[in-house]
């Protein structure tokens, strides 16, 4: 579904990827790690197709996306769903318009349809009766399942999650990716989780991609990844000083 070859990206003198190669299978669901600056949003832009590398190829489902026109590429992005950091809901809406906005914008469905579809996601992400309130009037956690509600109503087959559980509390963390679980599996979504829930998101991912100085550090299994004895990941895990 996914596949990076040798991608490369710089803003100015700052290499932010720097030959990342990597691939995601279909209905694999990846947690992405790195410390600050490491590359894991600009990454996730990069497979959206919201940025362009300056060199290498990112394929989606078989498509190389950075030489498709805008009609073409548009065409491929109706397959993403993105879950951005702080939800990004529109504060004038209330829940229900939120999760019903993809609807009205991208397609000509009735409304009794796109009523249907909003109160089916809002049952599937536990938010069933808070449908009329408004962002202000909810918790950072239903923010989010809201949000994950608007990204899921489109049917996407690939979902990528920018830190979903920044701000939340342990327990909300992992309620919240206790559900992407649940909603990876019900719908077999591939995916990729920037996160920094750690250890909590080895309960859902069976592999994981570290990036550090704009490479891919590490690529395996949770296990490995905890047992390893590389400097590199020692420091993540804040257990040695900062690697040189």
């Amino acid at each position: 579904m996914i596949r990076l070859e040798g991608v490369h990206k710089r803003f100015g003198s700052l290499v932010v990827l720097n030959g990342i190669s990597f691939e995601i299978k279909k209905g694999e669901l990846v947690a992405l790690l790195g410390g600050s600056g490491s590359g894991k949003s600009v990454l996730l832009k990069h497979i959206a197709g919201l940025i362009k590398p300056d060199k290498g190829k990112i394929f989606i489902n078989g498509a190389e996306i950075a030489s498709l026109n805008k009609k073409e590429l548009e065409s491929v992005r109706k397959g993403f769903g993105f879950l951005f950091q702080g939800g990004a809901l529109f504060d004038s809406l209330t829940v229900f318009e939120n999760v019903a906005f993809p609807l009205k914008e991208k397609t000509k469905l009735p409304k009794e349809q796109i009523e249907e579809m909003v109160f089916r996601y809002l049952e599937l992400v536990g938010l069933r009766g808070s449908e009329g309130k408004y962002p202000s009037q909810i918790s950072g956690g239903m923010v989010k399942r809201a949000a994950l509600a608007r990204a899921l109503i489109t049917d996407p087959k690939i979902m990528l999650f920018d830190e979903p559980t920044t701000g939340l509390d342990p327990q909300m963390s992992l309620s919240i990716l206790s559900l992407i679980n649940s909603v990876h599996k019900r719908l077999e979504l591939t995916g990729m989780i920037v996160t920094h829930a750690i250890p909590t998101v080895f309960k859902i991912t069976k592999r994981v991609i570290l990036l550090h100085k704009g490479k891919v550090a590490f690529d395996g299994t949770p296990q490995d990844f905890m047992d390893s004895k590389d400097p590199v990941i020692r420091q993540f895990l804040g257990e040695e000083e900062d690697v040189i």
